[in-house]
């Protein structure tokens, strides 16, 4: 088994690294190799795991995610520090299984007609920094409105916990493998008309964005990249998705009650 692990350099982090390495190192079979892991584990928090994320995007197929969160709790990391000795016999007594979450795809298509791709775990948005965003909005090829306000949020079903969530977007399940569209503060007056809504999509639809702009941001998990000369943006549900180890790993409803609500003994 090919194993790398990525972290931060919190104090707290670094210790359990330390621990955790220790213990692998006594695993017969273990690989340390940074370049073609199987698996992938994270220590610190969701940031961690993006980070990871990105990193092996190109291999996302091939690999298994482990999160092991140091600090608050995070959305994609299941074990806490003192559990690492459980997480690591666990890993080794059985059998690999995965929960698969799906990714969002993004291309970008310049005024040359050049394409750019991306993948993003959580969301990707436009927007401008210093003006309003015009752009418009389609649905499969079909003119749906004409946007104007600060910018658009496109994220996954995971990704609807995050920035989606605090736009006023939906909480999905991840296995509806839906898209989702939110507006960033826009202004609707005689020519620009929006839904003023978020909106969900189907699997095999997918949003098209032209901004009436040279220049403007796009994120992908929150890192930004300028773009300028971009005659539009396609967003759709990859067909990749990433893999967590199954042992261990938490009820989806589970997280967002332990992230929003606060834990609850209360059974049916």
């Amino acid at each position: 088994m090919r194993i790398t692990i990525a972290h931060n350099t919190n104090q707290e982090t670094l210790k359990v690294v330390a621990h955790l390495r220790k213990l692998l190192e006594t695993k017969e079979g273990v690989v340390f190799d940074a370049k073609y892991p199987d698996v992938v584990i994270t220590v610190g928090g969701d940031g961690t795991l993006i980070n990871a994320f990105h990193r092996y995007e190109n291999q996302i197929s091939s690999i298994r995610f482990i999160g092991i969160h140091t600090g608050h709790l995070g959305f994609y990391t299941d074990w806490r520090g003192p559990e690492v000795d459980k997480m690591v016999d666990a890993l080794f007594l059985r059998e690999p299984e995965s929960a698969s979450y799906p990714l969002l795809e993004v291309e970008l298509l310049t005024e040359a007609n050049e394409k750019k791709h991306f993948l993003a775990l959580n969301e990707s948005a436009v927007k401008r920094i210093s003006h309003t965003l015009e752009a418009k909005v389609y649905i499969d090829d079909q003119l749906f409105e004409n946007f104007r306000g600060d910018g658009l949020c496109i994220s996954t079903p995971t990704g609807s916990t995050g920035y989606n969530k605090s736009l006023g977007g939906a909480v999905i399940h991840p296995r509806l493998k839906a898209l989702q569209m939110a507006e960033i503060a826009s202004i609707n007056n005689s020519i620009f008309r929006s839904l003023s809504s978020p909106i969900v999509l189907a699997p095999e639809q997918c949003v098209t964005i032209v901004p009436n702009a040279d220049h403007f941001v796009m994120t992908i998990d929150g890192r930004r990249i300028n773009i300028r000369n971009a005659k539009k943006i396609n967003y759709r549900i990859s067909t990749k998705e990433i893999h967590f180890d199954r042992f261990g790993h938490t009820h989806f409803w589970s997280r967002v009650q332990s992230a929003f609500i606060g834990d609850n003994d209360d059974t049916i």
